[in-house]
């Protein structure tokens, strides 16, 4: 693992099923576009879907928690905010946020393939 292990945001949505989750998917990778991916040190979005239909995880990569704590600073969040309750608005289903009063996070371990570790 390299040294500078970057800095993640990690948020979780309940959804009402398959339809209300890509639809969800399709609304905030359009907002990372819009509102977030142009910032220094963005590295990626990625939306995990459940198999169910029920869940969404959206984790936002950063190069460093300097970038992240950066894009915080200067960007419109008055503005992200209000495109991310138009599109939970506009969503054809049920939506609940399960995010956590501080949903970022650092990499402490990671492992990775190798040979079975003996004992």
């Amino acid at each position: 693992m390299s040294e500078d292990q970057g800095f993640y945001s990690i948020i979780e949505y309940a959804v009402d099923g398959p339809e209300t989750q890509a639809a969800l998917v399709d609304a905030f990778a359009e907002i990372q576009d819009r509102w977030v991916r142009f910032y220094p040190g963005y590295v990626s979005a990625r939306f995990h879907a459940s198999i169910d239909g029920t869940r969404v995880f959206n984790l936002v990569s950063w190069a460093s928690e300097a970038d992240y704590r950066h894009f915080e600073e200067t960007s419109d969040t008055a503005g992200r905010l209000e495109a991310i309750q138009a599109a939970l608005d506009g969503l054809p289903g049920e939506v609940e946020s399960r995010v956590s009063a501080n949903p970022r996070y650092r990499v402490v371990r990671e492992t990775g393939p190798g040979p079975r570790a003996e004992g």
